[in-house]
This record gives C-alpha cells, sequence and structure tokens, in this order.
C-alpha cells in the first residue's frame, strides 16, 4: 500500500509544480491550467481511493471457515483418489502384496531415536498401513525403491487408508506431484499453496472460507503432503528440493516423500537427511504372488489355462529374465494389461532366446500396451473408441518426446502453446492476434465504408483500423514483456497503465500519419501534432487500460481461470460490484474530461469542458456494468466439483468469453462515447446513438474482443492444438483422445494436469518416438 500512496503523492507534487510554473511563465494561460488540474485532480481522486483500499488478501480466515475447509479438502482429495484408484485398478481383484520395511542403505533415514522402531508393513493391507505410518513419531515416512517398485501406488494407497479412519483432528493428506515445483522460483509453502488452489479451487471462496484457509491450514499443520517422486524433475534440483523441505517446513510437520533410490542417495549426500523421517524400501516381488494375481485377474474358462506355461518356466528358472522382471509391480501391471485383460498368450515369455535379459521383456511390455489397450477398447465398444491403435501410438508418442523436452511430467493443457514457437514466442503472439483482430474486423467494418467495395474502401478500411490493431500489437507485446519483469509481476495496476500509455501512443502515432501523411486533414505545426497525438493517445490508451484492468495481462496466465457464475453470497458480492461502478464512473468522468481539455486547450470559455463531467459519468457507469457483473456472479466452484483437465479448460473457456464479450462491449462504448463527446465527424455525429454504437462496434470491437481473450489460457491452447492438429502431430479432438487414454490406463490424472501412467512408459514411448520420424 505504500508504494501506491507514494505514487499519488508524487503526482499531486508534479501537478503542483507544474501550475506554479504555468503561472509564472504565462499568467494569462493560468485558467486554461487550472482546467487542466481539475481532471488530473479528479483522476488524483480516484488514485487515492486505489492507494487505501485493502489488498485483496487482507483479514483472516476464521477458525470455523478453516475447519470447514478441512473437511471440504478431505471429501474432495478422497473422492479424486477413489475413483483414479478405480481407474489404476490398484483394488481389482485386490492390491499387489508389496512388503515395506526400514531401508538397509547407510546415511539416508534420521537418528533412529527421531524415527522410532523400524516398522513393516504391507502395501494390501491398508489398515496395516495407515497405523504403522501413525505409529512413526513425527509421521514423516521417505519410500524408496528403483523404477516401477510401487512408489506411487503406495502413495496412493496410503492417502486413501488415512482419509477412510481419519478423525477431525488429524491432518488431510493430499497427494500431490513433485514435477511442477521449482525451489529457486517458490518456496515450499508457496508452491504448495498454489498448487492445491489449482486443484482445489472452492478453497480460493473467500466468502465461503474467507481469504486464507489455505495459508491456515498449512501453517497449522493440518495439511500432510504427500508429495510423490523427488527425482521426477531435472537431476540438479533434487538437492536443492531436499534442502528447500528441511529448510522451510517444521521438522514435525507431517510429510511423505517418494523417490528413486539412486536419486535420493545422491539428494542426500549433497543436502542431507529428510530430518525426522523413516525411510522404506519394498521387497521384490514374489513370482507366486504375481502369477496368483495375474490368475486372479483372467475370466475363469481356457484362458486360465494359459499362466500354465509360464508358471513352470518360472519355477525352473526362478533367476531367469521373466522372473526378474516380474519382480517389479510396473511389470505385474503392464502383463495384466497384455496378457490377462486381452487375448494374447503370456506363454511367449517363456522364450529365452526372444527375451535374454529383464530389458528385453519390459520392452516387448511396453512396446504392446498401447495397442493393446486400444485395440481391445475398440473391440469392446466401436462407436465410442474410434482411435486406431498405430495413431494413438504416435500421438502418445508426441506427447511423451514433448514432455521430455521440457523436462516435466506434467502435461497441462495450459502450457501447450509452448510447444508452438508461433503462440510461444511473445513477439510474433502480438502480431498473430493483431492479425486475427483485423481478419475479424476487416469484413465487417468493410461493409460500412462503401457499399461498392473496391480498391478504395480497402484502402480506407485498412487505414481506419490500423491505429487500433497497432496498438493492440504494441500493447500485446509490452504487456508480455511486463510480466517477465519483477515489477510487473508485483505491481499489476501500474503494469496495465504503462501498456496502456505504450499502447496509445503507437496508436496514436498511426492515427496522425493517417490523418496528416495521408488525408491532410491536421495541421502541420508543432503544438497542433502533438495536441493530435495526445488526444489519440487518450483515447486509445484510456479504452484499452479499462480492458487491461478488467482482464489482466494479455499473456498467457501461468495458471488457469477456474469457477463458474453464479449469484451465491449475491449480497456479500454487491458491495464490491457497487464500488467497482462508482470508481468507473469517476475515472471515466475524469478522463473525458483530460480527453476535452487536451483537445480544445487554448479555446476561452468553452462549454464542452463543462459537459464532458456528465458525459463521462454516463460513460464510466456503462464500461465498469460490465466487469462489475462479471465480479458480481463469478463463483470459484462447489463442493462437489472435483477438477479435471477437462472442467478446468470449460471452466476457463467460459470466463475468457465471458469477458471477451464485455472487452467488445466496453471498447466499443468508449469509442461512442468519444465521438459522442468530440462531435467532430459529422458523418456520425449526426446519427443515431444506435448508429454510432454500431459503427464503434464495428470499428473497435475486434481489438478489444482479442485483448480480452489474449488474458486467458483457452485461446492460446485452442491456437496451438488447431495448429498441432493440422500437422497431424496431435487429433482434433485432443481431450476426448486424452480422457479416453486416462479410461484405458495408459494416463493419470492429477488434478487439472494428466501424466502418463509411469516415467518408464512415458521415456519408452519418447524414445520410439524419437526413433521413428513422423510421416
Amino acid at each position: 500500500m505504500r508504494w501506491r500512496w507514494m505514487l499519488t503523492w508524487l503526482l499531486c507534487a508534479a501537478l503542483t509544480a507544474g501550475l506554479l510554473s504555468v503561472w509564472r511563465a504565462r499568467p494569462e494561460d493560468l485558467g486554461n491550467a487550472a482546467s487542466v488540474a481539475g481532471a488530473v485532480v479528479g483522476l488524483f481522486g480516484v488514485l487515492a481511493v486505489w492507494a487505501w483500499r485493502p489488498g485483496p488478501r487482507s483479514g483472516r480466515s476464521s477458525s470455523q471457515q478453516v475447519d470447514e475447509a478441512a473437511q471440504v479438502l478431505a471429501r474432495l482429495v478422497l473422492r479424486q483418489w477413489q475413483d483414479e484408484a478405480v481407474l489404476r485398478q490398484l483394488f481389482d481383484p485386490a492390491p499387489l502384496p508389496v512388503v515395506w520395511s526400514d531401508s538397509a542403505l547407510p546415511g539416508v533415514s534420521d537418528h533412529r531415536e527421531l524415527i522410532g522402531d523400524p516398522i513393516t508393513c504391507r502395501a494390501d493391507a491398508t489398515q496395516e498401513l495407515a497405523a504403522a505410518f501413525r505409529g512413526l513419531p513425527r509421521r514423516r515416512l521417505v519410500a524408496l525403491g528403483p523404477a516401477g517398485s510401487g512408489k506411487t501406488t503406495l502413495a496412493v494407497l496410503l492417502t486413501l487408508a488415512l482419509l477412510r479412519d481419519r478423525s477431525a483432528n488429524e491432518p488431510v493428506p493430499v497427494l500431490l506431484s513433485l514435477a511442477s515445483f521449482d525451489p529457486s522460483r517458490d518456496s515450499v509453502q508457496t508452491w504448495l499453496r498454489r498448487r492445491i488452489a489449482a486443484d482445489r479451487p472452492v478453497l480460493t471462496e473467500t466468502d465461503t472460507y474467507g481469504p486464507t484457509a489455505i495459508e491456515d491450514l498449512l501453517a497449522d499443520g493440518r495439511i500432510l503432503p504427500v508429495l510423490d517422486g523427488l527425482d521426477e524433475p531435472p537431476t540438479p534440483g533434487h538437492a536443492a528440493m531436499l534442502a528447500a523441505l528441511n529448510d522451510t517446513l517444521d521438522a514435525h510437520a507431517p510429510l511423505v516423500l517418494t523417490c528413486r533410490t539412486t536419486d535420493y542417495t545422491a539428494a542426500v549426500a549433497a543436502a542431507g537427511v529428510l530430518a525426522g523421517a523413516a525411510v522404506v524400501e519394498p521387497t521384490p516381488v514374489h513370482a507366486d504372488e504375481a502369477l496368483a494375481l495375474l490368475r486372479l485377474a483372467t475370466p475363469p474358462g481356457p484362458r486360465q489355462e494359459r499362466w500354465d506355461a509360464l508358471a513352470g518356466h518360472l519355477t525352473h528358472h526362478p533367476q531367469g529374465a521373466t522372473a526378474q522382471a516380474l519382480a517389479s509391480p510396473l511389470m505385474v501391471a503392464l502383463a495384466r494389461a497384455v496378457y490377462a485383460d486381452a487375448p494374447g498368450d503370456p506363454a511367449e515369455l517363456t522364450d529365452t532366446g526372444r527375451f535374454p535379459t529383464p530389458a528385453a521383456v519390459e520392452h516387448h511390455l511396453l512396446d504392446g500396451l498401447v495397442p493393446v489397450l486400444y485395440t481391445r477398447a475398440h473391440r469392446q465398444n466401436p462407436a465410442v473408441h474410434r482411435w486406431d491403435p498405430h495413431r494413438a501410438h504416435r500421438y502418445l508418442g508426441y506427447l511423451a518426446a514433448g514432455l521430455q523436452r521440457r523436462g516435466t511430467h506434467d502435461l497441462a493443457w495450459w502450457q501447450l502453446y509452448r510447444w508452438v514457437p508461433s503462440v510461444a514466442r511473445s513477439g510474433l503472439r502480438a502480431v498473430v492476434w493483431g492479425t486475427a483482430a483485423t481478419m475479424i474486423s476487416f469484413p465487417l467494418f468493410l461493409t460500412q465504408v462503401d457499399r461498392q467495395i473496391g480498391g478504395a474502401a480497402v484502402l480506407a478500411t485498412l487505414l481506419e483500423i490500423s491505429p487500433w490493431v497497432t496498438a493492440l500489437i504494441w500493447v500485446l507485446a509490452v504487456g508480455s514483456w511486463s510480466t517477465t519483469r519483477p515489477w510487473g509481476a508485483a505491481r499489476p495496476v501500474a503494469a496495465a497503465l504503462a501498456t496502456s500509455v505504450c499502447g496509445g501512443l503507437a496508436g496514436g502515432a498511426v492515427s496522425l500519419w493517417v490523418e496528416g501523411a495521408v488525408r491532410g486533414d491536421v495541421d502541420a505545426s508543432a503544438a497542433s501534432l502533438v495536441q493530435s497525438l495526445l488526444r489519440s493517445a487518450c483515447w486509445i490508451g484510456f479504452s484499452l487500460l479499462m480492458i487491461l484492468l478488467g482482464s489482466g495481462p494479455p499473456t498467457p496466465p501461468r495458471t488457469p481461470s477456474q469457477g463458474a457464475f453464479t449469484l451465491r453470497h449475491w449480497r456479500r458480492r454487491l458491495r464490491r460490484a457497487a464500488a467497482t461502478v462508482g470508481l468507473a464512473a469517476v475515472f471515466g468522468g475524469a478522463a473525458l474530461y483530460l480527453y476535452g481539455v487536451v483537445k480544445l486547450y487554448g479555446v476561452a470559455d468553452e462549454t464542452t469542458w463543462r459537459t464532458a463531467w456528465p458525459y463521462g459519468l454516463v460513460f464510466g457507469t456503462a464500461i465498469g456494468t460490465g466487469p462489475a457483473v462479471l465480479r458480481w456472479t463469478r463463483d470459484t466452484a462447489t463442493v462437489h466439483d472435483l477438477t479435471t483437465p477437462l472442467s478446468s479448460i470449460r471452466a476457463d473457456r467460459l470466463v475468457a468469453l465471458a469477458n471477451g464479450v464485455v472487452g467488445t462491449l466496453l471498447i466499443a462504448v468508449s469509442g461512442a462515447a468519444m465521438d459522442a463527446f468530440e462531435g467532430a465527424d459529422a458523418s456520425i455525429a449526426d446519427h443515431r446513438p444506435a448508429e454510432v454504437f454500431t459503427w464503434s462496434l464495428l470499428h473497435t470491437g475486434a481489438v478489444g474482443l482479442s485483448l480480452a481473450l489474449a488474458a486467458y489460457a483457452w485461446p492460446h491452447y485452442t491456437a496451438a492444438r488447431v495448429l498441432l492438429a493440422a500437422r497431424t502431430r496431435l487429433p482434433w479432438r485432443l481431450q476426448t483422445f486424452l480422457a479416453d487414454a486416462h479410461r484405458l490406463g495408459i494416463l493419470r490424472q492429477v488434478g487439472s494436469v494428466y501424466q502418463f501412467r509411469h516415467a518408464r512408459l512415458q521415456h519408452h514411448l519418447a524414445t520410439a518416438h524419437t526413433r521413428t520420424p513422423p510421416r
């Protein structure tokens, strides 16, 4: 708040100094200078209100609100992972009986006095698993193991076990993937808060749970982070992540962490052990237990006999390649998908010449997973599952290769634009949006310029919309640049003001060139040129500023928008909506007054200066109503909503389209108000208000639509998806394809992102796609 207050006082000081200098230099112009001062004072009043307003996160959530938030969080997490466990077939027919016990590796766990007695538990005995965890003195556990050893499965089973018999005072286990955590950018608490808010947006509903529900849950130790995959980010960051967990979290706060053994030992060597945490490792799966589970998963009948040949082979070759491969829970799950749920014959795994090593068995099962699953799905329901297995394999390979190149396991739909250079680069993106705005407005505006379409009409149309398109490109480019700077991210209002000023000056310069060099309508004197430039910049810049303040920075957001439109808690929100309309009215009056002063400066006794405030108040009320209604009716989510990639896309699309409509109408109202107030263009001023508004809508509506949409994730995702589908890299119905892959068990869903079922599967598909160039 301090910097906002200092800014308003600096503006006031600059205003006073300017008046004194005018009075000393030219006393006869003091009246005109005072008129300018009146306009700036109006803007100063708005800035003062803005400077004194409380922060968006002022106040604290009550204890009752925090208790309700904890209960809602527990229900949502339980529902999410129950559904995910069904899709992963963790309880069908039963969890694989993997035994977890204290690690024998030296130097990876804390002192025995701090972690308690050695523990041993089975993954298929969920009550025993929860009891073993609750018996730890600090309730801190690290699960180690090689790739495919069942670490993620243990995390899911432990989360469900703790939630099913959770007492009211116990922390809520929240399973999160560490793939998106970067300790160089965020603290652990900041990352946890952002991830929980993104996956459970209902907790950010301030009217129900207060402004600090998630922060209070984390600060009070009422959330148990179950962090899966310390090894998922790039290797150099493992030690930094472990150090961040030790340095920023309370050593007595409960925590569960999973990691590959080799990566964890390297991280411990550089950063030390996780304080107060017991470390467990799994024992290899016994061949008899693996075969028993595979037999249970196979339907009764002749297909049961196909396991006999494999059972005999494992008995005679207990240390063979197939036996070593099936000691991994991941390989057992793949064998079930390829043989137990499909008509394949597991007897082929007894061919030692074809499978001389465990890696050969693993590659065979990974190669067969995707074709088998899609072939089976197509056979069971051809009307729904229409994906060709080979084409689906190619799509999945492209996705896996893209994730591998970016060093992540999270397939976040709002980051897909980074895969397309023309959408990822801010400069090219600005040109693309400017071209789109021109293509939208050109046919509509062209019909209003001349009934007989010809070369003159085309040129006139391009000249008419060129200032606004230029301003749009500059705003998009400068806005993208400012968000990458610390001051731009921390001062969004100041960034929006600076961005709109740059866009207004650029558009004003083009407008001045059109009026002067092309039409010859501008006086060539320096004072007249500056006056015309400021007038156009004021008009264009203010119109763009109103959209930026309502929609946000014109760049792809870090996280997508959430929620829907509802009248829940409408009484609490009505005051904020009324305040928005009031401030917009005052701001509009001051801005239109300043516009009139700049345009008519030097004309004595001009009555237009007095009529600017009434015009501006009506104009400001009109442009403030749209954003106020959106803020009034917008709700984050409901307690019954589970955040999925599809629901996240729908929510962001709804908010983006609603703000796009508001932006279109807002910039049209702004243009109509300026034209009506100015009255300079007789061809427009002589018409009725509806015709003036229609003219302005055709003139600038596409610019407002483009600028409003550029602040949301869905338009950028749609552009990237269409371009990738046109290049046959991905299917046209991308989300349908991903949801189908999730139902088949190829992908897993973590909140609003998808991940491959296992990192090994992602690496295998990426390698195969890299070796096989696309057609």
